[in-house]
């Protein structure tokens, strides 16, 4: 689980997400994001509806394994962002744990927002 202060807390901030930041799709994703110059640290929220997965267990396991994904991400952050990843296939959940890396490694690489030295 990522610390308190890098997770979005009320939905205000996630709608504000939603409507102005940036988007990607992927096979098994949808990453929006935006730059916020108001914060010291780097939000991140996981949405997985429960059209894409209906067990409750089925997503928090996913949930879990984006969350670690990004505690790995963050100190490689050029900038400081607010993100949100929302799940929108089910397959996600049979995926290996590499194939769930390449694909979220793709996307953050389209989005120019790693430190240039750094590498995933």
């Amino acid at each position: 689980m990522i610390p308190f202060n890098n997770r979005f807390h009320g939905h205000s901030s996630l709608n504000y997400v939603y409507r102005n930041g940036r988007a990607i799709h992927s096979h098994w994703f949808i990453i929006k994001l935006i730059k916020n110059p108001h914060r010291k640290n780097s939000r991140f929220a996981v949405v997985i509806s429960k059209k894409v997965l209906k067990s409750a267990v089925k997503r928090n396991r996913v949930r879990r394994q984006i969350y670690e994904y990004v505690q790995n991400l963050m100190p490689k952050l050029n900038n400081v962002y607010d993100v949100t990843i929302i799940v929108s296939s089910g397959e996600l959940f049979t995926a290996s744990h590499d194939d769930i890396y390449i694909q979220l490694n793709q996307v953050f690489s389209q989005f120019n927002v790693l430190k240039k030295d750094q590498e995933l």
